[in-house]
């Protein structure tokens, strides 16, 4: 009914004019004293030749306005196929959308091309800031003093943002290097924990982690980039107690800490693009990039990743590793 509406709106002035040309006629006809015979015979003739015209405009108005509410659900690359073209102002139209699609294309080229060269600016830096960060390192490991060790903490913060870095620019690469494969979970929880050893024991905080005595599909590298997330929250957010480390049925790894706990209205976003919450405010470094990196990364290796918390009683991260249907990015 919208459309018919709109049609006899469209139409209004051929309509106007076919109806003033009848009204003429039996205007005319009606001084010359015809029969009524001679007026309503021709009348009854233009009035079906009128309707055959209308029915068959309408049809194909009514088809064409279909095809252009199917083109509307394409994107501007998939749009080549135009109703064919009944008047000058459907090729104009036509035209102009051409025209539009050709600067879209070019402006997508421009786009794409500093994008790569933006990632692979970053990529080169991130592999070459890693070089003097390693010798540092070296440097540092022939001292034994609380600047030395403050300064080895920094550095291991600044391996974590540069890996951070590599990890966020690849995410988006046309190709990942994926190696899925059934792998072993402790293998890739103890080196996680082994990373974070010193803080450990720096923080005099407990780890209570027993064999898991599984495996799991999926990729060792990321999923360890995932745990190294998860722990340095963990540790960043407790300042005593315990993190604990264990195994859920079905194949659920988890990760509980005895910290600072999350606030309730912070809990549905802490997954989200740069949202840090009350706890990132408070603490100033935080940038909100991590656990939404780990989101990116369990959902490509077809795990899940969700957490639960309140405030003053820590935190415990779920990361569902049972097997299923891999998403790929």
């Amino acid at each position: 009914m919208k459309f018919f509406a709109a049609y006899l709106k469209q139409r209004r002035m051929g309509i106007a004019v076919f109806g003033l040309c009848c009204l003429i006629f039996l205007c005319a006809f009606a001084l010359y004293h015809l029969p009524t015979g001679a007026v309503g015979y021709p009348a009854l003739v233009c009035a079906l030749l009128g309707a055959l015209f209308f029915g068959f405009d309408l049809q194909r108005a009514y088809r064409k306005h279909r095809q252009l509410l199917e083109m509307q659900k394409l994107s501007a690359e998939m749009m080549a196929e135009f109703p064919a073209i009944a008047t000058l102002e459907d090729a104009d139209y036509q035209q102009i959308i051409q025209t539009l699609q050709e600067e879209q294309r070019q402006l997508e080229n421009q786009m794409n091309l500093r994008y790569s060269d933006m990632v692979e600016y970053y990529t080169i830096w991130a592999h070459q800031i890693k070089t003097p960060i390693a010798s540092m390192r070296l440097n540092l490991q022939n001292e034994d003093s609380e600047f030395s060790r403050k300064i080895a903490e920094d550095l291991f913060r600044i391996e974590q943002y540069v890996d951070m870095v590599l990890c966020y620019l690849r995410l988006d690469a046309n190709s990942t290097d994926y190696v899925i494969k059934d792998y072993n979970l402790d293998a890739i929880v103890k080196q996680a924990v082994k990373k974070f050893a010193s803080q450990f024991i720096k923080r005099k905080i407990r780890l209570e982690y027993e064999p898991l005595d599984t495996w799991v599909l999926t990729d060792e590298k990321w999923l360890l980039f995932v745990l190294e997330q998860v722990l340095s929250n963990a540790l960043k957010y407790t300042e005593s107690g315990a993190i604990t480390i264990g195994l859920e049925a079905p194949k659920t790894l988890y990760i509980r800490d005895t910290g600072i706990g999350i606030a309730p209205e912070d809990l549905p976003r802490i997954f989200e693009k740069g949202y840090t919450g009350y706890n990132g405010r408070s603490d100033k470094k935080a940038s909100g990039i991590g656990l939404y990196l780990c989101r990116r990364i369990c959902g490509n290796l077809g795990h899940t990743i969700t957490a639960h918390s309140s405030l003053d009683s820590g935190t415990v991260i779920r990361i569902q590793l049972e097997k299923r249907k891999l998403e790929m990015e």
